[in-house]
């Protein structure tokens, strides 16, 4: 090439971001150093890209390959995220319960002493909590979207007044015999029952609270019977 064309092509804007003093041909020490920064660069962005890429997957339950990761998921989400009902066609058939249970706190001595009295003008506190509990079991798969309905054969929903204190112990046992377990069953009839003794109760006690809700106690199934400490 004539040394007139040479020097007009220095003087322009070098490629890839050369310093303009960097010959051409052979790489000089300056011009090395700029490649092997480019290089640098280049593999950090396609490392932190393919980290980002496996984050998302394990996030889904998914490997790169789009089968599932050995990693905890939610039954209740699909492989693309969305919410469904689970599939229990497959599952076998057997004997479950599960017992939830809650509490009622008052912030004073008059609820508890009208409930013992059965002198709520509302009627009677327990009772009806009670069958309200029940009611509400019953009807959960009308309640949490994704619940599948159950064919119920027991619930039993009991109520007591701790000695002594200002609350209401609630616990909810229900039993069926299915493909799926009934803990979102027992949750509803205790927190159903523990919402009606407030909504009996809150004339004459504002400042009360329910809390506590848990499941205490499953058993059947695949997994077995679990029982909290």
């Amino acid at each position: 090439m004539p040394p007139r064309a040479q020097q007009l092509i220095r003087r322009a804007v070098p490629p890839f971001g050369l310093p303009s003093s960097a010959s051409f041909g052979h790489p000089g020490q300056g011009q090395t150093q700029q490649l092997r920064q480019l290089s640098t660069s280049r593999a950090l962005k396609t490392t932190k890209k393919d980290d980002d890429e496996d984050e998302i997957m394990i996030r889904l339950g998914n490997d790169k390959g789009g089968k599932p990761a050995n990693k905890a998921r939610l039954t209740h989400v699909s492989e693309s995220g969305s919410a469904h009902m689970v599939d229990i066609a497959e599952k076998q058939v057997t004997s479950r319960v599960a017992t939830a249970a809650c509490s009622v706190h008052f912030s004073g001595d008059t609820a508890i002493q009208l409930i013992q009295d059965n002198q709520m003008k509302k009627g009677d506190v327990l009772g009806v909590a009670r069958i309200a509990g029940i009611m509400a079991a019953k009807r959960t798969a009308d309640l949490i979207p994704l619940c599948h309905p159950i064919a119920i054969s027991r619930v039993s929903v009991d109520l007591d007044v701790v000695a002594g204190s200002r609350r209401i112990e609630i616990r909810a046992t229900v039993t069926c015999d299915g493909k799926t377990g009934v803990e979102m069953e027992a949750l509803t009839a205790a927190s159903s029952a523990a919402l009606t003794v407030y909504d009996m109760c809150k004339a004459v006690d504002k400042g009360m609270r329910v809390e506590g809700l848990r499941v205490v106690l499953k058993d059947g199934g695949k997994s077995g019977r679990w029982e909290m400490d």
